[in-house]
């Protein structure tokens, strides 16, 4: 007998749902739907969930078209053939579009990669020397900036840590360096961009007071003695952005490495 839709049990509003079998890849995708309408029919039903293996990419293919965004994966939990794997676990609501541009999109931003966004700030002293800050959390010291929250622009983000880390309202100049990071102390890949401060008034230094949580000490340093006090690839980042400042460019680097 042919099946028309899969197996589900519906749980305090959520229906779970059985996506096992062997069926070609466009008969997973109609099950799918079919299963949707089924589920959706009963008005208590809110959400419907299901997991797959992370390396099973027809089933995973055939969720993204049916609508399904991915909510997470656990680690080396699924069981294959060829060993364990990541379980990646799918939902749909009940309002939300299964087909459309719309949803094409909201699952893509599920499922395609998402890189941190990390805005750091060149400041300098009319003496030349460097704003750097000593952190609570590790050895290395690093410009003024942090990471960015969801939806927050580079240059806004920057403003907002700058003030949390200092207490302190800066103007964000031009852009200097983009820096691709390289995956680091379990930290996934992410992109760094290093704005210019300019050269901050020698009244407005003492401004700059560290918040004792995150931020230990400022140091206003000469450049190379500020570099030695930074891991090796910030250390690129932080002579590139003095060179772009001094060129008027804005530097492509890898990893701390200049490319272009």
């Amino acid at each position: 007998m042919i099946r028309e839709s899969l197996p589900f049990v519906v749980t305090d509003g959520n229906a779970i749902v059985d996506f096992g079998g062997d069926d070609p890849s466009e008969r997973m995708y109609l099950l799918l739907t079919t299963t949707c309408r089924l589920a959706f029919d009963d008005p208590a039903v809110l959400r419907i969930e299901t997991s797959v293996a992370i390396s099973d990419r027809s089933r995973r293919r055939a969720l993204h078209r049916a609508g399904f965004r991915l909510e997470g994966t656990s680690r080396n939990r699924w069981i294959t053939a060829d060993g364990r794997t990541d379980q990646a676990w799918y939902a749909r609501l009940r309002n939300e579009p299964g087909e459309g541009r719309e949803a094409f999109t909201a699952v893509m931003n599920t499922v395609t990669a998402r890189k941190r966004v990390i805005s750091h700030l060149l400041l300098t002293d009319a003496e030349h020397r460097v704003c750097i800050l000593e952190t609570t959390f590790k050895p290395d010291f690093e410009l003024p900036g942090g990471i960015l929250e969801v939806g927050e622009s580079p240059r806004v983000g920057l403003v907002r840590e700058v003030q949390e880390e200092l207490n302190h309202t800066v103007s964000v100049g031009r852009l200097l360096v983009v820096d691709w990071l390289a995956p680091y102390l379990g930290w996934e890949d992410a992109v760094e961009l290093i704005f210019d401060g300019r050269e901050m008034p020698e009244r407005s230094v003492p401004l700059l007071q560290p918040d004792l949580r995150e931020i230990r000490a400022v140091h206003w340093l000469p450049a190379a003695e500020a570099a030695e006090r930074m891991a090796p690839f910030a250390r690129g980042r932080l002579l590139a952005a003095l060179d772009a400042r001094d060129a008027g460019r804005t530097f492509y680097l890898e990893a701390g490495a200049r490319i272009s």
